[in-house]
């Protein structure tokens, strides 16, 4: 894609009411393969077609991420998942119900078609119902899965406000949506429902009570 100006890459978005030119733009950025920081719940995050090798490679070599890490994917709408997983099992109705948007991830088996990047060839993707309201309306807009990783150097913090991104990162990305201080805090849950019973990879903003009380509610 050409080359951004450098000097108009940084577009402040109101996070309640994100204005639909800019969420256009965006969108057009992550068209042409383009990568954008965003805001997710917790951190900003680094923005691609999730469906574009390209741009999945290029994400990867900008976080200076290691290939045998994969990427969480965000939807705009349940109805999304089969573009992205083999299937949905029985316990994830629930989790999806009580949880979504936002503060869990799930792991299912990976769809055909995706790339091994995403997956980092373990045959399995994490994929959220996005949650803000800026990143939500975002994939709404483009209308595809795009990725949620955050906005960071590998290894390095995450950035709840956009002056804290790794100047790295900044100077890499072909757009910048600044909708100003996010809440941080804990990140997601990670849930692996391929298995029997669901298995928690990385205890986050859901509890493994909470997930516990809907995977085996009381009777009564």
């Amino acid at each position: 894609m050409t080359p951004p100006d450098r000097r108009d890459i940084l577009l402040r978005i109101d996070p309640a009411d994100p204005a639909p030119a800019i969420l256009s733009r965006a969108a057009g950025v992550l068209s042409a393969g383009g990568v954008l920081v965003f805001p997710t719940r917790a951190l900003y995050g680094l923005g691609v077609d999730a469906f574009n090798e390209a741009a999945v490679e290029r994400l990867f070599h900008i976080k200076g991420r290691p290939a045998e890490k994969p990427v969480l994917v965000l939807i705009h709408d349940p109805a999304q998942l089969p573009l992205l997983v083999e299937k949905i099992p029985e316990a994830a109705g629930p989790l999806m119900h009580r949880f979504w948007p936002g503060r869990l991830t799930l792991v299912f088996h990976a769809g055909k078609g995706l790339s091994r990047k995403l997956t980092a060839g373990t045959g399995k993707i994490g994929v959220r119902l996005a949650g803000h309201p800026v990143a939500a309306r975002l994939a709404a807009a483009f209308g595809h899965p795009i990725t949620g990783t955050s906005a960071n150097r590998s290894g390095g913090p995450g950035a709840f406000r956009v002056p804290d991104l790794d100047p790295g990162i900044r100077d890499a990305v072909d757009l910048i949506l600044d909708a100003g201080r996010l809440e941080g805090g804990a990140g997601s849950t990670v849930l692996d429902v391929t298995c029997d019973p669901p298995r928690i990879l990385r205890e986050g903003a859901v509890s493994a009570s909470e997930i516990f009380s809907v995977l085996n509610p009381k009777p009564g």
